[in-house]
């Protein structure tokens, strides 16, 4: 009788933990020093995603996707960034800091 008891919230748990999706995203810190706002395209996944980073403005952006990485395509070429980056924008490129 104990032994059930024992197993049950065991056993419980255990299905909670592996049946439970898991999810992902890059989260990103920007500050964008120019006088316009942006919009970049961002490839994660082998998917295509905009994101628009306001002029003048720091902020932050989240990707939804199902890593932890992913690429922004600017006019200075593919910038690889993880989750929790922070990044600059200065005359239309991104840099990683």
């Amino acid at each position: 009788m104990k032994k059930i008891f024992l197993l049950t919230p065991i056993t419980i748990m255990s299905f909670l933990c592996l049946s439970s999706p898991s999810f992902a995203s890059v989260y990103i810190k920007y500050s964008n020093h120019d006088d316009q706002k942006h919009e970049m395209t961002v490839q994660m996944d082998g998917s295509t995603k905009k994101v628009t980073f306001n002029s003048r403005t720091s902020g932050a952006a989240t990707i939804q996707g199902s890593g932890k990485d992913a690429v922004i395509e600017t006019s200075c070429g593919k910038v690889e960034v993880k989750d929790d980056a922070k990044i600059e924008i200065k005359n239309g490129c991104v840099k990683v800091l």
